[in-house]
């Protein structure tokens, strides 16, 4: 529920104007909730008194506008979308608790449509070792594989005999991001990579540990992700491997009006 404290509120409009839910009206000078409201708090975000509150949110949280701190000059942030690279190769090394924690901090503050805030994300290091022998049992037993998807998965089976780990490749952890909908999780996926990198780590998104791991109804227990499907998975760490420049990319296909 949204509260507005009259004591602050100036009536100056502008959490009526930016309500998309038009749930927010000016009466008698003052702002105050008027119809159902989804809790995007763009409310909280624009009043330029800190009157609006929402009961569901920590207020506490929120984190008042630093102008030093916003915004980043786009040609750094351009040359880092640019070097950034697909990691195949990683350290021995695990990943510090305080990063992946700024990593999810990261996702949750990912745009969502209609605010559904419907992304669920599970961080795997101290348990790797189990996942993967969840993931590898299924993928050798094979049994419960698709028929139209054993091929696939054989082929990664037999890569594995030969020595090449073509779903973990020695990452120290495994992002999910859970969601209902994959447009919402591919969005927090990106936030999730930019901010794995602003802090030295690089991942790989790997659509066959998602397969095997939905498919996978020991490992989705284990995860705790029975009621929201994986969307996408990353692995993550620490790169053994400096890139000098950036790959070569195909001409922007865009049209101009």
């Amino acid at each position: 529920m949204v509260n507005i404290d009259n004591e602050k509120c100036i009536g100056c409009g502008l959490c009526v104007s930016d309500c998309i839910a038009e749930n927010i009206i000016i009466k008698d000078g003052k702002a105050q909730p008027a119809g159902p409201c989804f809790q995007c708090g763009h409310c909280v975000a624009v009043c330029p008194m800190n009157a609006v509150t929402i009961d569901d949110y920590d207020m506490a949280d929120v984190e008042e506008l630093d102008e030093k701190k916003f915004g980043f000059d786009i040609d750094n942030l351009m040359h880092t979308i640019k070097q950034r690279r697909s990691i195949r190769q990683f350290e021995d090394k695990k990943i510090e608790k305080e990063k992946l924690e700024k990593i999810v901090q990261a996702g949750r503050y990912t745009a969502t449509g209609s605010n559904t805030q419907n992304c669920r994300f599970v961080v795997v290091q101290d348990g790797m070792d189990e996942l993967k022998k969840m993931i590898w049992d299924y993928i050798d037993n094979g049994e419960d594989i698709p028929e139209e998807r054993r091929a696939a998965y054989k082929r990664i089976g037999d890569k594995r005999e030969r020595g090449i780990d073509y779903l973990f490749r020695n990452a120290p952890a495994v992002i999910y991001v859970c969601s209902p909908s994959a447009v919402n999780a591919a969005l927090a996926a990106q936030n999730i990579e930019l901010a794995a990198v602003a802090q030295g780590l690089g991942v790989m998104y790997n659509g066959y540990l998602v397969g095997a791991t939905n498919m996978n109804e020991e490992a989705r227990k284990w995860l705790d992700i029975e009621d929201k499907p994986a969307a996408v998975s990353m692995i993550i760490g620490y790169p053994s491997v400096k890139y000098q420049r950036s790959a070569p990319r195909k001409e922007a296909d865009v049209r101009w009006r």
